[in-house]
């Protein structure tokens, strides 16, 4: 428990620091270069393909007459704008905090390593291509395990308790694994994991809590729609914000028990050390 308590304070803190801060910012600057390009070479193409789309449909082709009449003008074509804008939204928000996730994770760890830990031996006990495949591979059980349990979220505690769960696994199993990918060989991040696995899960489940909040500005963002573009980049900055916190409390926290595991090992071997030092050496037979 101190150590929790000792690593969740210091995340809060390195929060606060502008490296922190302007690393926040990059899927704000990154969404806005990816919607520009899109912007440049795709919207005169989507927005006629929506139009010809809501002209097509059938069901709604009475429904766009009766509103037209109302409104004297072209309502497909006032909406088909929106519709690309309300689509296209979420795609280029979630590969700009893919990107910008790939690009923090190092970067908050080696944070941490430099300030407090830094005669911290560095064992690099996996590759980066193992482990982007490894996460690869728990991310896809996690999406599976969200599907498989969509029918117990009609059960009203369970909603707000299985995907917070899910992702808290998710994140454990993937920042414990990065937080020590760098300085922990196989034989001690195996240990670590095995040791301090309900302390590390605790912080993944807080931080699938955490994960959740910005869904409520995301939501309100599209009921409100006239604060959309206000409250949709103030959601994204506060998801990457809440994924520099998640990084930075398992990088605080697994770098610490590294450096106990070592110190605790390194004090066992030094009586023994002690002791075969101080053993006679036999002399020759006669």
């Amino acid at each position: 428990m101190p150590l929790l308590l000792d690593s969740f304070w210091r995340a809060v803190a390195y929060c606060m620091r502008p490296r922190v801060i302007l690393l926040s910012l990059l899927p704000l600057a990154l969404m806005v270069l990816l919607a520009a390009g899109f912007g440049y070479f795709f919207w005169s193409a989507s927005v006629a393909w929506t139009r010809e789309a809501l002209d097509a449909w059938p069901m709604l082709s009475s429904f766009w007459g009766w509103i037209g009449g109302l409104f004297s003008s072209d309502v497909p074509s006032m909406l088909a704008p929106l519709v690309v804008i309300f689509a296209a939204t979420p795609l280029i928000v979630l590969v700009s905090l893919l990107i910008v996730a790939g690009m923090m994770a190092g970067p908050l760890t080696r944070l941490v390593a430099e300030r407090r830990f830094p005669t911290l031996e560095r064992k690099k006990g996996a590759s980066f291509i193992g482990s982007v495949l490894r996460s690869l591979a728990f991310t896809v059980l996690a999406l599976l395990a969200l599907v498989v349990s969509m029918p117990l979220w009609l059960i009203p505690p369970l909603v707000l308790i299985l995907p917070p769960l899910i992702w808290g696994w998710l994140t454990y199993r993937v920042m414990s694994f990065d937080a020590l990918a760098e300085h922990a060989n196989p034989e001690e991040r195996q240990a670590l994991l095995s040791r301090h696995r309900l302390p590390l899960l605790t912080i993944g489940v807080l931080c699938g809590y955490l994960g959740a909040a910005p869904s409520i500005v995301w939501a309100s963002g599209l009921l409100f729609a006239a604060a959309f573009f206000v409250l949709v980049p103030l959601a994204i900055w506060i998801y990457t914000l809440v994924f520099a916190f998640s990084a930075l409390w398992f990088a605080h926290y697994s770098l610490d028990a590294l450096a106990q595991l070592r110190l605790e090992r390194a004090s066992a071997a030094a009586p023994l050390l002690s002791s075969e030092e101080a053993a006679p050496v036999p002399g020759p037979s006669s």
